[in-house]
């Protein structure tokens, strides 16, 4: 498509503050409006359009190289037809005719924080892919809207500002690289950290709905659905599966929980299908759980390690010897176990000897 030229940045201190928020609702017809841009291209351009961005009874929009197959002609060819229709849709008069519909679609990208994820923004305008396609072609045609290409760090997005948006992405790089692995944070201090990233950018846009808009252009950051936030591959952000959600139940209540409640909370928070054997089944198999009662699992990250009552009854007799009240005390700080449990384990002569002071070691 043809690469529009770059305009003058403005000043941080004369950056304009953005205009209110319009409704998503635009006033004018974009079947109508569209149709007299491509009334304004020669025939052959018009259908490279039409195929292109599935202007027509499709929606489907093919690639440089389906059209050029169908007419045997090279994909650089198809490229340059495409070019030219669209350099002549800037130069017809329709086009001119349309400024007050260009400029109201500039004005809503304005009121959502001049730089806005591509998927956002025609979800935001429209409600079906043939509505989404035309508005996709008067983002490409108009000569005020600037898209940048999806990367490894960012989503595609579109923006109004050059000044703005390099700001925008300079914060989120800088974000990322100011968050541990595996840190975690609430909405609010996660805000807090990219406003600090966000100094000389136009103070009218940092609102709370538009700096969550501008964190979501970010592939390597993200929100987990407890709306914490972290580093997108953070083991407490990415939610692949039932194990994810489990660690997130279980996390949120902060005690350790019966399997059958970590399934029964996954339904009712997350609206996920999770089996209760299932669950257990994804329980065992990932370390960052820990077995601490009769079917009960707490985070390996609260401290608990893996392991039998006669595993931590040797971890805690490794310290120093106990006596058998000593023992029952700190084996029932991590294994939600009865006593009786734990003085089956400790009267094992295999593993623990009593002592002459009554004191217990491990043997």
């Amino acid at each position: 498509m043809a690469k529009k030229s770059a305009t003058p940045v403005k000043k941080a201190a004369k950056a304009k503050a953005p205009a209110k928020r319009a409704s998503a609702k635009l006033s004018f017809d974009s079947t109508m409006l569209v149709k007299r841009l491509l009334m304004e291209v020669p025939e052959r351009a018009r259908e490279v359009l039409v195929y292109r961005f599935g202007l027509g009874t499709s929606a489907d929009r093919e690639t440089l190289e389906a059209i050029g197959e169908r007419w045997g002609i090279t994909r650089e060819r198809v490229r340059q037809i495409e070019a030219s229709g669209i350099e002549a849709v800037r130069n017809s008069k329709s086009f001119r005719e349309a400024s007050g519909a260009f400029g109201e679609l500039s004005a809503y990208i304005e009121s959502l924080g001049a730089i806005v994820p591509e998927d956002t923004l025609l979800k935001d305008l429209a409600a079906d892919e043939k509505a989404k396609n035309r508005l996709r072609f008067m983002l490409v045609v108009g000569s005020e809207f600037f898209r940048e290409r999806e990367t490894d760090d960012f989503y595609a997005r579109w923006h109004v500002d050059h000044q703005t948006a390099d700001a925008v992405h300079s914060a989120l790089t800088k974000l990322y690289s100011s968050l541990d692995d595996e840190e975690v944070l609430s909405e609010g201090q996660i805000i807090n950290k990219f406003l600090e990233e966000l100094k000389g950018v136009n103070s009218a846009y940092q609102q709370e709905e538009i700096l969550k808009r501008w964190l979501s252009i970010s592939k390597t950051i993200s929100s987990n659905p407890l709306a914490e936030w972290g580093k997108a591959h953070a083991p407490a952000i990415r939610t692949k599966g039932i194990r994810d959600y489990a660690y997130l139940v279980i996390k949120q209540k902060g005690d350790p929980m019966h399997f059958a409640d970590v399934a029964k909370s996954i339904v009712d928070v997350f609206g996920k299908k999770a089996h209760v054997a299932t669950t257990h089944n994804e329980l065992i198999k990932d370390s960052r759980f820990v077995l601490v009662g009769r079917g009960l699992y707490a985070l390996a990250e609260w401290g608990y390690s893996p392991g039998v009552v006669r595993d931590v009854i040797k971890d805690v007799l490794k310290k120093k010897p106990l006596t058998r009240d000593e023992v029952i005390a700190e084996v029932k700080k991590v294994r939600y176990v009865k006593d009786n449990t734990i003085l089956v384990n400790l009267n094992d002569s295999r593993y623990f000897k009593r002592q002459k002071d009554g004191k217990y070691v491990a043997a």
